[in-house]
């Protein structure tokens, strides 16, 4: 298994070869190194976050010999990092491996990673599950600060605002990243303050249901069907010029359900009303179950309905960090000219 496993590691080294190099080039530091549901060891990722080597399960959990094999070869490759596993392979994929006091303090180490010229505090592990930063979602951000000079642009399920920052990075003139949980919000406080920005982005806590339907003019009542909602900012209608909407697969609240596989639509529709004529609405769906071009179509369906047109598609390919043994990528980026 050991001589398996490294030369899986290592054929997976070579791949991204001319990649990491190019990465290197552009001051980026953060990048997936094995991608096993593709290279070769289902659930099993490893990556690169500065100098932080964190390794996850997700199916089942490593087995010691595994976890020292793993550690010999990236010591041997990138000894400059400090190893951290996460073993989230039980229910709703929870960190569930305790470490010593000894790894714990490197796991709870603040650190800076780069992408792209941006700095990101990261952590190997914090009070919740994820990384702070979605590698697999470079391919957006990175076409989010091409797109952005002096543009407004709303970014919804913010998490730690990494697409905010590359809009801010990239010259928007406006932007305004939404997300429910303030400690999220607080770590894109934290990565603004890191990085020069001409414009600092702007940071609403609110269920993106509640910011959306103000947002976009159909208005969210205090009261409804009789019941008190919870609390929520109010936030005046407007429209952006470049709107980047990444839900979870899903989520249930006082507001709406967020359901990417059955109800896209719900969120669809008011972020393209919140979308300016002759701007872009960047939409993502992370269910890999869901056909891209199905989606695209229902997309379109739901555009037409709510009166407005699309008048030009463009698909955002995550990069080759992140392979796909069949094209089909689980995270699918659409950008829409409307």
């Amino acid at each position: 298994m050991s001589d398996s496993l490294s030369a899986l590691l290592q054929a997976a080294a070579d791949r991204r070869s001319d990649l990491v190099s190019r990465l290197i080039a552009e001051d980026t530091n953060t990048y997936r190194l094995f991608h096993g549901s593709v290279e070769g060891v289902a659930g099993l990722t490893v990556d690169r976050y500065g100098d932080l080597l964190l390794v996850q399960s997700f199916h089942q959990s490593l087995e010691d010999a595994e976890l020292d094999e793993i550690r010999r070869f990236y010591a041997g490759l990138l000894p400059e990092l400090q190893l951290v596993y996460n073993d989230r392979s039980g229910k709703n994929s929870r960190i569930n491996n305790s470490l010593s006091l000894a790894e714990q303090a490197v796991a709870e180490e603040n650190r800076v990673a780069h992408e792209l010229g941006i700095r990101y505090h990261i952590r190997g592990r914090h009070s919740g599950q994820d990384p702070w930063l979605f590698l697999d979602l470079r391919a957006g951000r990175r076409r989010v600060m091409q797109l952005a000079e002096g543009k407004s642009v709303l970014n919804l399920f913010a998490y730690t605002c990494g697409v905010g920052l590359a809009a801010a990075k990239g010259g928007a003139q406006f932007v305004m990243n939404v997300d429910f949980a303030e400690s999220s919000l607080a770590v894109g406080r934290a990565n603004a303050k890191l990085n020069s920005l001409a414009t600092r982005p702007r940071c609403v806590q609110s269920d993106a249901f509640a910011a959306l339907r103000q947002l976009s003019g159909i208005g969210q009542p205090k009261m409804v069907r009789g019941k008190k909602m919870p609390p929520f900012p109010t936030l005046e209608a407007r429209q952006f010029d470049l709107v980047f909407l990444d839900p979870p697969r899903y989520a249930k609240s006082p507001f709406g359900v967020v359901d990417l596989v059955n109800d896209y639509q719900a969120l669809f529709k008011p972020a393209l009303l919140c979308t300016a004529e002759g701007g872009m609405l960047i939409c993502c769906n992370n269910v890999a179950q869901v056909d891209g071009n199905a989606w695209l179509e229902s997309l379109k369906r739901s555009a037409e309905k709510a009166g407005r047109t699309i008048h030009a598609v463009e698909w955002i390919t995550p990069e080759q960090d992140f392979p796909s043994s069949d094209g089909q990528h689980p995270l699918k980026i659409v950008l829409l000219h409307v």
